[in-house]
């Protein structure tokens, strides 16, 4: 294999099995020095105990560690959050907006250390290569990429173990782990397994953050969410950054069930998988601002909304987020979400997050002309003129056909 002048490399690295049989493999195919990235997203603190050392016992000249948790989700989620993005109806993107964010913290990183490539350790069956790689090109098109997967020939879990038992590095992976897991602050997914059949009903080991809806406590709860121009702020009167929110909001939705979804999905690369995402305080934000749009977006915005979240969900999906594209639709969601701004409560119960109450001083709502009882606001006979001119293409229609 040519080095391709390639003298150091950052690397995104997880701790994973497969970021750590790539660190060894670089050094022995490329003959460079490899600087392991590391970025806090949320994910289990576990997974970062010891994260530094490991990345040096696995041949790491060094290892740098981000905490980009409030970046991520001010920065990534909420914008997404205004569009009211939604992958193909169901998918709240957890997975999508992350890699962003680690890609340009990793390039920031591989220009400080003067390094002339970087690196990745997602499959060449996935969206992620493709997310990465396209942050790359955007942010710094002179490094070189170079992406394992697509060049070595292991293959399979058993491969990759062996590889690193050859060359004593030690790992904490194992065969018995058989699910493929993905976690930050905003979601968690599971594929692989059981799952690889869509036949197969997820088991008990496919659902990690959420308590089984049906053993969820048998009495509702209710939480109450502020919003302002589109984005929490508050949870149960308290104020706190973007990231205090989801995170007390996660114990609250995990705690009844909520944000499970069992999905299958396309792929950017045209293959079909199938994962189950749990995404229980993301759940209860959308619920809430969804519940704000409807007090205070017109009937016209709020269709403009929704076209809005359906571009935006296939722009992060497919990892267009440095795109002139996905800023142009940002532009356009900030201005519908200046004015969504209100409170609402949020029943809990078994899996189902149900908005019972809403208020916004910028409410379009008006008892007085919505009531069914008598009013003085409203006049009757006004309908029929309004339903002649908006039916008056049907008539001259049906007039020209029995002509």
């Amino acid at each position: 294999m040519q080095n391709q002048g390639i003298k150091k490399i950052v690397l995104a690295y997880s701790g994973g099995l497969d970021t750590s049989a790539i660190i060894p493999w670089l050094k022995e195919n490329y003959g460079c020095e490899v600087v392991a990235f590391v970025a806090d997203i949320g994910q289990d603190r576990e997974d970062l105990v010891g994260v530094e050392k490991k990345a040096l016992q696995s041949g790491a000249s060094e290892c740098h560690v981000a905490d980009l948790r409030e970046e991520f989700i001010r920065d990534y989620v909420y914008p997404v959050l205004q569009t009211g993005a939604l992958y193909e109806g169901s998918y709240l993107l957890g997975t999508s907006m992350a890699r962003p964010i680690i890609a340009k913290a990793q390039v920031e990183l591989a220009l400080k250390v003067g390094a002339d490539a970087l690196c990745h350790g997602a499959t060449g069956k996935g969206n992620d290569q493709v997310r990465f790689e396209t942050t790359y090109t955007a942010l710094a098109p002179q490094l070189k990429v170079v992406a394992p997967w697509r060049e070595w020939n292991l293959r399979s879990r058993e491969a990759l173990l062996d590889y690193l038992k050859e060359r004593n590095i030690p790992t904490t992976a194992s065969l018995e782990k058989i699910y493929s897991r993905d976690e930050n602050a905003w979601h968690i997914s599971t594929e692989g397994g059981v799952l690889e059949s869509p036949w197969n009903a997820p088991n008990k080991d496919c659902w990690v953050w959420t308590v089984d809806p049906l053993e969820a406590p048998d009495r509702p709860e209710q939480v109450t969410v502020t919003v302002e121009k589109g984005r929490v702020v508050a949870v149960n009167g308290e104020a706190l950054s973007p990231f205090q929110c989801l995170e007390k909001l996660n114990v609250l939705g995990a705690k009844h069930g909520v944000g499970r979804i069992d999905i299958v999905e396309n792929r950017l690369v045209g293959i079909k998988s199938r994962g189950c995402y749990e995404t229980p305080g993301g759940t209860i934000m959308v619920n809430a601002l969804r519940a704000v749009e409807q007090l205070v977006l017109d009937r016209d915005s709020f269709k403009w909304r929704e076209q809005l979240g359906l571009e935006m969900s296939y722009v992060v999906y497919d990892g267009r987020w440095f795109a002139p594209l996905r800023k142009s639709l940002q532009a356009a969601a900030e201005s519908l979400a200046a004015e969504v701004n209100g409170e609402v409560v949020l029943q809990l119960y078994k899996g189902q997050v149900t908005a019972i109450q809403k208020k916004s001083p910028n409410s379009l709502y008006s008892e007085e002309f919505a009531t069914f009882g008598e009013d003085e606001v409203y006049d009757h006979s006004h309908a029929g003129g309004f339903i002649r001119l908006f039916s008056l293409s049907s008539r001259i229609r049906a007039l020209n056909e029995k002509q």
